[in-house]
């Protein structure tokens, strides 16, 4: 799991997601309302639903984010339990909540890689430092 989460609340714009995974080198940014976890916003979803779209750049990213059925995990939930909750919902990422849907983690199936299977192709993606 990766502890270090960036969160945004939902009247950010979609161009500061966007500033804050360029910086942090990251996929994704939970999207928060004051500290509860309201959804999370992707690379793809800015691209699918803002560039493709034609979209409003400065736009709240509560309007883009993935919310809905959003699938969480808890700290203690055991590794077997994260990937058949990826593998269920086709996700590549699953945010880590407390017991006040407060965001305190990201298990990525890169995170998973690099855990279950350290010499796959993907690990070493993962591991890789950035491209900058």
């Amino acid at each position: 799991m990766t502890t270090e989460v960036v969160t945004l609340p939902t009247d950010a714009s979609v161009r500061q997601a966007a500033a804050e995974m360029r910086d942090h080198d990251i996929g994704d940014v939970m999207v928060v309302d004051g500290d509860t976890l309201r959804g999370v916003v992707t690379d793809r979803d800015l691209v699918v639903r803002v560039l493709a779209e034609n979209g409003d750049l400065d736009g709240p990213v509560g309007d883009v984010c993935s919310s809905g059925d959003l699938v969480t995990a808890r700290p203690d939930t055991s590794v077997d339990d994260v990937v058949q909750m990826l593998r269920q919902a086709a996700v590549r990422r699953v945010p880590v909540i407390d017991d006040q849907q407060r965001p305190v983690g990201m298990v990525s199936i890169g995170d998973l890689a690099i855990v279950e299977d350290s010499r796959s192709a993907l690990a070493d993606i993962s591991a890789a430092p950035p491209n900058t």
